[in-house]
């Protein structure tokens, strides 16, 4: 059973706190994206940090503040580029394998790092290195490979077989680096080129922009730090993790704060802690219209110019707060994680880049067409996730449809595109330019668009272990299929039960389509251990009983799902309590029962193990593939099909649970 409630407070001050929640506090005023932009900017000084003085080792990655000159030549003396002989052009003139000039060689060698100590006099050579110092009087040397020795009365003989021009094989004091010269110009990021550079011109430090101090306070009463207990209603603070690291990557120091409540004394510190310490001050949470959202009520404290935008006609980023404390810009993201980073890159980059002295932040944008109908909020701009793929016609985007709160919707997008304020949405087959994220994206290896499953992992695990990029986008069953007659993917993972016949997927198929056999797996009804409404009882059974209970809440399924059309067909006319609830995953079936908040669904018998739920047969499924035949000789589709039927994955699948 769930954990029990905490003691619920008097009636009288639930009603103040019921009352203050439901009273919205308008947004300041909602601006467009350009107009809040240029509020904040104007408010600004957007020049580069003043310089300071940094080690080179410390130095990489970072922005060359001002220009550095040369401290000293390189080479800091004229050196040999060969091993060989220094001597004099003219002492080898007319030299050839028939008449070769006879040289005295001198009783020095000049190695690296040695100092000549014997002038090189008209007739005569000196052995040198390759790096070595020449000797005063020379003005050439001759490769080993052009010599012979030879030994008279008076010591050893060089004969030189042929002709050497002045300044042949020599490496000038400063023909490299000369001193005086400038080598890094303001704006220059220090590689390790620049450093071997500025250590070849004597510099053991370089001036570098300062990192922009970027202090980060996460705000929320159901935010816990990432990896500890958590509570019922607690969420873990993912955003101080990504915007530190974001903040990281465009050149600024990151200072977490920390975790604050909403109360607004705290927030007020923990802020004025961020401008005490900081040259910038990000806060995540509680920036919108309800009575618990306090972050940007507190910034009314906050020197001129103060608040400047509270509002952006954006989605998503709404919420957004800009304002600036003196010259210290303060900007409270939205809490969601998608809005939070989104917003963060919109607005907080520039300005960061900017006081780090990095370029501005290079867009690529590439067309594509879109391959679903997406809805969108007339009135406000929107930027739509989408990820990638490689079709006959081009590249296809697929929106990511998990919302502003999605964690992981960043970093499965390959890139976003826009839907205009006044437009309601855009049509599939419409084309969109999709800005990507973090440069030029290469589409993945494999695209497989349908019904999710943890055993398509083990596969795509073992394809990871050989380089390919394999990418999933859960769709549900029906919508892999319709995107596979549409050549939109690779495969499409599919659990379809056809009630007449009570056979998987084979009904389904398509012409152009082929069936791939993957794997058995358990659906069952997931319920808490212990339920007697449940416990004991047959599947079917269970269900007929929940579907007249009115007091016993199901968790449904979306529809177009293998596991939706499953239970419909248990259900035949009925609706349980609960039936409009429709998450689009086992898990999200899992969570809800294991949490009390529903009494049962539908689910894979894997995932209400991994959950210590209850569980009651009611259908061994056919997870299997359908595979475009235009794609199915594409290299990727082989490679997972050979991962497939491997012995290691099928190994693999079985100790999971899945029947192979």
């Amino acid at each position: 059973m769930p954990d029990a409630p905490p003691p619920r407070p008097d009636p009288a001050t639930l009603l103040d706190r019921v009352r203050r929640a439901a009273r919205q506090e308008q947004f300041l005023e909602v601006v467009s994206a350009e107009e809040a932009t240029r509020r904040f900017h104007a408010a600004l000084d957007l020049r580069p940090l003043a310089a300071e003085e940094v080690p080179l080792a410390a130095s990489l990655g970072r922005i060359v503040a001002r220009t550095v000159t040369a401290a000293c030549d390189a080479p800091p003396f004229d050196r040999s580029s060969v091993d060989g002989f220094a001597l004099r052009a003219a002492d080898a003139a007319g030299a050839s394998e028939a008449a070769p000039r006879r040289l005295r060689l001198n009783p020095e060698v000049l190695a690296c790092g040695v100092a000549p100590a014997v002038e090189l006099l008209p007739g005569t050579a000196t052995a040198i290195a390759t790096g070595g110092m020449l000797p005063r009087g020379a003005d050439a040397v001759a490769m080993i490979e052009w010599t012979a020795l030879e030994e008279d009365a008076d010591g050893p003989v060089l004969l030189l077989k042929r002709a050497v021009a002045p300044g042949q094989f020599i490496g000038f004091a400063g023909s490299d680096i000369a001193r005086g010269e400038a080598l890094l110009r303001a704006g220059t990021v220090v590689t390790s080129r620049e450093i071997g550079m500025l250590a070849a011109a004597g510099h053991a430090t370089v001036p570098v922009v300062r990192r922009p101090r970027v202090a980060v306070i996460s705000t929320g009463d159901e935010l816990v730090p990432p990896g500890a207990p958590l509570p019922p209603g607690g969420i873990a603070d993912s955003n101080a993790a990504i915007l530190c690291a974001a903040v990281s990557e465009n050149g600024g120091e990151p200072i977490p704060l920390g975790i604050f409540r909403d109360e607004e004394a705290a927030l007020e510190g923990a802020l004025r802690e961020g401008l005490a310490r900081a040259d910038l001050v990000v806060m995540s949470g509680g920036t919108s219209k309800g009575a618990g959202d306090v972050s940007h009520r507190i910034l009314s404290g906050l020197e001129a110019p103060g608040v400047l935008v509270h509002g952006v006609a954006l989605k998503p980023g709404k919420p957004l707060c800009l304002a600036v404390s003196d010259r210290t810009p303060v900007v409270v993201l939205p809490g969601f994680p998608t809005s939070a980073v989104f917003t963060f890159h919109e607005f907080v980059v520039p300005v960061l880049r900017a006081m780090a002295g990095l370029p501005a932040r290079e867009d690529t944008t590439t067309q594509a067409r879109l391959a679903v109908r997406t809805p969108s909020e007339l009135g406000r701009t929107e930027y739509v996730m989408a990820s990638l793929a490689e079709t006959a016609d081009g590249l296809a985007a697929f929106p990511l449809g998990k919302g502003s709160g999605s964690v992981t919707a960043f970093s499965q997008a390959d890139g976003f595109f826009a839907i205009p304020a006044l437009d309601a949405g855009a049509e599939a087959g419409a084309p969109v330019g999709v800005r990507l994220i973090g440069g030029a994206a290469r589409p993945p290896d494999l695209v497989l668009i349908g019904s999710h499953c943890v055993g398509l992992d083990i596969v795509l695990d073992a394809l990871a272990a050989d380089g390919l990029r394999a990418r999933t986008l859960a769709v549900g069953s029906l919508g892999g299929l319709a995107a596979a007659k549409r050549g939109e993917c690779d495969l499409a993972p599919a659990h379809l039960l056809d009630p007449a016949s009570g056979s998987y997927n084979e009904t389904f198929l398509a012409p152009g389509l082929r069936l791939v056999r993957g794997w058995r797996r358990r659906q069952g009804v997931v319920f808490r251990r212990g339920d007697p409404r449940f416990e004991g009882h047959e599947g079917a059974e269970a269900v007929r009983r929940a579907a007249c209970d009115a007091s016993c809440l199901l968790v449904n399924r979306n529809a177009g799902s293998g596991t939706r059309i499953l239970l419909d067909g248990l259900l035949g006319a009925a609706r349980p309590a609960g039936y409009a609830n429709q998450p689009k995953s086992h898990n999200a079936v899992a969570a809800a029962v294991a949490q009390g908040r529903a009494d049962w669904g539908v689910a894979i018998e894997t995932v209400a193990r991994d959950y210590g739920l209850g569980f009651l047969p009611l259908a061994d499924e056919h997870y299997d593939f359908f595979v475009p035949k235009a794609r199915a000789g594409r290299a990727a589709v082989a490679a997972f099909l050979a991962a497939l039927a491997s012995d290691a994955v099928r190994a693999r699948l079985a100790a999971a649970g899945f029947g192979v």
